[in-house]
């Protein structure tokens, strides 16, 4: 008991010296520190060994083989080459024949990618030209040294291994290697000594030259083999054992015409990624960073390794499939000829041309790239969603605002925070409970004494049709009076520890173990826990919270787990990014399955990896109540939708600190707009709930979350879109305007599908913000004052405590519901106002998307999905999908046209022909016409005439 005791003092004792200032830097490696990533750096350009052996091409209908060798070691790598559906190119490299297997990673693609056939062009002693599809795609694989180009026309679209940064090292045995290379080195150059020493023309000189030559390769190899961090490698107290010795793996590849590349989450950085010469790499690695730093590429919760390039020709993505630590390194510079030989001859080419080199290092697996080749960035995110999913399709109450703390005290607090709400006419859907709710951090269990009848708390919030969520986190208490521990271990599925034996490290309840969650029996347990007969006193209302599942070690390396830790066969350095994302697929399935495969579930993460939009949502972890962590959010919310990941948001308020009261509202603003709408804070921090801040910031918070429940439907629609595109909901403009210059380090704002586009307030003491309308053709509508501005052009606003600059775009239909009741699910039924802005063409268009919000029936098409269009001056409603099956009660009350004239008559014409005239006013000062109680369903078709 006293060890026990020691131990979660040390724990808490941790966990408040790290959180009471900024990130210890200390605690986590630099590039330096890594020795894999320290090794592949000290690799020069232009020298690589690597050739490919043209007699071992063998080409199927599909797919490419051959053989690529070190020239150094002689060790053979396997080159796999596929051309996919939809513009793709994927490239596998592996060892020929590895001691044993290498880690590929498994269950982030939704299937085998699709594949069209390849054939050769052109071959000679020097390499070949294969066609990639279509009359213009060519790839160009040149033999010595081993390089790749994808051409289109005259345009060089991609280069792979041009700076020659290929490095592939291959799994030995440590005892035995050394003197094997050297025999065989020996023999080698032995053979080449007899020669030399037979030759009647060789000198004396050239007899000693060729013995230094063999010592010296010796010397080198020897020198290779005993590298610090090679075998063993110690940081700080820890030291990580390599039985497999070094296994990492690299490879460049260059963008000629490109300076803009994005992506790479998760780090607290701008939108444009930056150069790293000089600096660290970015870095992945799913890691708990206390209250991180900004503008760093250290690593964060999580590890997305796709990254998107952008220029006014062509959008591109790189998906690097490795579970792996891995390290990026980014150089933009002027690029010289990208072309090599004669096949390149007619690539025009300038040393003025921009060129961003991008080098990928990872510590272990193989090399598995998808090549994404657009050309569009609609196309980008089409393609990558193919290969991994698309974002989770949310119930509409998930997307409406989230109360947390770390912790509601008890029962009686959530009952009176709730009340508070109501007290103050605040509208929310969701209240949290973080660690403190269970019993000795025994997750899946209540506190007796402050949560003594959670049915009843849980039935007290579905009478006024709210939520909760309650955290469930991947340590387990390690107690064998504990259910979940004891089951745990009887079935062995626990992480083991080098030797073998359980896996345990400090967390939340002192000494814990952790789950095995790569192994699909732990996650079909674990899923069968949140059955409503294993997770006592939960009910359907009730949700979850996944958070620490980097995983989270506060006595492990870099605040981590083992590398040298087991899963089955694998090593944890093998499979570390993707044990996020098991966590949270294992919690969504428990979802599903104690529905009995009807609700949809809401899963909210902290680690996350390519995949994880499929699970549920994602914040960006424990920031600060800070100005700087405020901006920071739009770029890494960005960051995060353009590599599939749309369910994002920050902590409202910063979870660290004390935010001023400006910096709150401004905070609830922002985050309004912003696809994961939740208020947390620390256990230190004073309550912060909405109302605590005087009746005038109240009114302000109070009209910011009430525009939020106005927009569901827009919302609601987004992610409908979303899951069924993989188009971000939250974008950068130049997704929508990709031959605009200007957009394309724009992160500050953003839009919202492609018709509205927001720019939060994020400076303290603001009076105004410069905001960037993009669009020659455009024009922007202000939501809240009807103004007109046209677009290309940047637009100086002033503003006060109250101004929340948003725009739609003329042009654009948006549905919202303007009767704000206490939870989102109290407006189902509601009726919706149609906000009808106009282009300059006076045409606008728009959908309205409508289910049960909940359940999966949507995918037995129950739904009901209209098009909104108005031109010619009328407006029509036309279904979009006659082969669905769905009734609403909620009907059309308002039809507001914005940039509207002066009519003489609006006439309503219903599906049976009947014709009504409709009240209408128009406002001369803002050209707003407003049409009146049209009263039509909203499933049904209609149409409206204005003369």
């Amino acid at each position: 008991m006293a060890a026990s005791c020691v131990s979660l003092l040390a724990v808490v004792v941790l966990f408040f010296c790290l959180s009471a200032h900024a990130v210890d830097r200390s605690n986590f490696k630099t590039c330096d520190q890594s020795s894999f990533c320290k090794r592949q750096r000290e690799l020069k350009p232009g020298q690589s060994p690597y050739r490919a052996l043209l007699d071992t091409l063998e080409l199927s209908n599909s797919r490419l083989t051959l053989q690529l060798i070190n020239d150094n070691n002689k060790v053979r790598l396997l080159l796999e080459l596929y051309r996919l559906q939809g513009n793709m190119t994927r490239l596998k490299i592996n060892e020929l024949k590895p001691l044993k297997p290498r880690y590929e990673v498994p269950d982030v693609l939704m299937a085998d990618p699709l594949t069209e056939p390849l054939s050769v062009v052109v071959q000679d002693e020097n390499g070949l030209v294969l066609s990639l599809g279509g009359a213009e795609q060519r790839l160009i694989l040149n033999a010595r040294p081993f390089r790749l180009d994808i051409i289109e026309g005259p345009q060089v679209l991609m280069s792979v291994n041009s700076r020659g940064l290929l490095a592939f090292e291959h799994l030995r045995a440590r005892k035995d290697t050394i003197s094997h290379k050297i025999s065989s080195t020996v023999g080698s150059m032995w053979n080449s000594l007899n020669s030399i020493f037979s030759s009647k023309s060789e000198s004396d000189s050239e007899e000693t030259a060729g013995q230094e030559n063999v010592g010296q390769q010796i010397d080198e190899i020897i020198e290779d083999e005993e590298k610090p961090g090679m075998w063993e490698e110690v940081f700080k107290t820890h030291s990580d054992s390599k039985p497999d010795g070094p296994s990492s793996i690299s490879l460049d590849f260059s963008l000629p015409g490109v300076e803009h590349i994005y992506g790479i989450p998760e780090h607290a950085d701008t939108l444009k990624l930056k150069n790293t010469d000089g600096s660290d790499p970015y870095r992945l690695y799913n890691l708990d960073v206390f209250q991180y730093e900004l503008h760093n590429p250290m690593a964060l919760y999580g590890s997305v390794p796709v990254l998107i390039s952008h220029s006014t020709e062509r959008t591109m993505g790189v998906f690097w499939l490795n579970a792996a630590e891995t390290w990026v390194d980014i150089s933009t510079s002027s690029a010289g000829q990208t072309m090599f030989g004669k096949m390149l001859d007619f690539v025009p080419g300038s040393s003025e041309a921009p060129q961003t080199d991008v080098r990928w290092m990872s510590e272990s697996g193989i090399i598995d790239v998808f090549i994404m080749l657009g050309p569009k960035p609609t196309d980008v995110f089409t393609q990558y969603a193919s290969l991994t999913g698309t974002q989770s399709f949310p119930p509409l109450s998930a997307l409406a605002y989230h109360q947390c703390r770390w912790n509601y005290n008890d029962q009686e607090d959530v009952r009176a925070v709730d009340q508070g709400f109501d007290e103050h006419d605040i509208p929310y859907d969701f209240i949290w409970l973080d660690i403190e709710h269970t019993d000795g951090k025994r997750y899946f269990t209540w506190d007796p004494s402050n949560f003594p009848q959670p049915k009843d708390m849980l039935q007290g919030l579905m009478d006024k049709r709210r939520k909760l969520v309650a955290i469930v986190d991947p340590h387990i208490k390690v107690d064998s009076d504990y259910k979940i521990h004891s089951e745990i271990r009887s079935k062995n599925l626990y992480v083991k520890n080098k030797d073998g034996g359980d896996y345990e490290g400090w967390c939340w309840p002192g000494n814990a173990g952790y789950p095995d969650f790569t192994n699909p029996d732990m996650r079909a347990w674990w899923s069968s826990m949140f059955a409503y007969d294993q997770y006592e006193g939960s009910m359907e209302n009730q949700y979850i919270w996944n958070d620490m599942n980097e995983p989270s070690v506060f006595n492990g390396p870099e605040v981590t787990m083992h590398k040298d830790a087991l899963h089955g066969v694998w090593e944890h350095r093998d499979v570390h990014n993707l044990y996020g994302l098991y966590v949270q697929k294992a919690t969504a399935d428990g979802l599903i399955q104690r529905s009995g495969g009807v609700e949809r579930p809401f899963v909210l993460t902290r680690a996350v990896f390519a995949g994880s939009q499929r699970y549920g949502a994602v914040w960006t972890g424990d920031n600060a109540a800070e100005w700087g962590h405020l901006k920071i959010s739009i770029p890494m919310c960005l960051s995060l939708g353009i590599v599939g990941i749309s369910f994002c948001g920050a902590d409202v308020g910063g979870f660290f600190k004390h935010p001023s009261t400006e910096l709150l509202v401004r905070w609830y603003q922002a985050g309004a707009y912003q696809p994961f709408f939740r208020a947390h804070a620390h256990l230190d921090t004073p309550r912060r709930e909405p109302w605590l801040f005087g009746p005038e910031n109240t009114a302000l918070i109070r009209e910011a979350i009430r525009q939020r429940y106005a927009l569901l439907p827009y919302w609601y629609q987004l992610f409908y879109n979303t899951h069924h595109t993989g188009q971000p909901v939250m974008r950068p403009l130049w997704v929508e305007y990709p031959e605009d210059v200007a957009t394309f380090a724009i992160e500050d704002e953003y839009l919202l599908g492609k018709d509205l586009l927001v720019h939060p307030v994020t400076d303290e003491g603001a009076k105004g913000v410069t905001v960037y309308l993009p669009g020659k053709h455009e024009v922007w509508f202000d939501v809240h004052t009807f103004e007109k501005h046209d677009g290309a052009q940047s637009l100086y606003l002033p503003v006060a405590m109250s101004s929340i600059p948003v725009f739609q775009r003329g042009g654009s239909i948006i549905c919202r519901k303007d009767r704000i009741r206490r939870s989102s699910s109290c407006m189902e039924s509601d009726p919706y106002t149609l906000y009808v802005a106009l282009s300059s063409q006076a045409s606008a268009e728009g959908e309205l998307y409508i289910d049960d919000f909940h359940s999966f029936n949507y995918e037995k098409k129950e739904f009901i999905h209209r098009r909104l269009s108005f031109s010619d001056g009328t407006l029509t409603s036309r279904n979009v999908a006659p082969d669905s099956q769905f009734s609403t009660s909620s009907w059309i009350e308002k039809i507001v046209i914005i940039g509207g004239v002066q009519q003489s008559s609006v006439t309503l014409t219903t599906a049976d022909g009947a014709e009504t005239a409709l009240e209408f006013e128009f406002d001369s000062e803002t050209a707003v016409l407003t049409l009146r109680k049209p009263g039509v369903n909203a499933g049904a078709d209609w149409s409206v005439r204005l003369r």
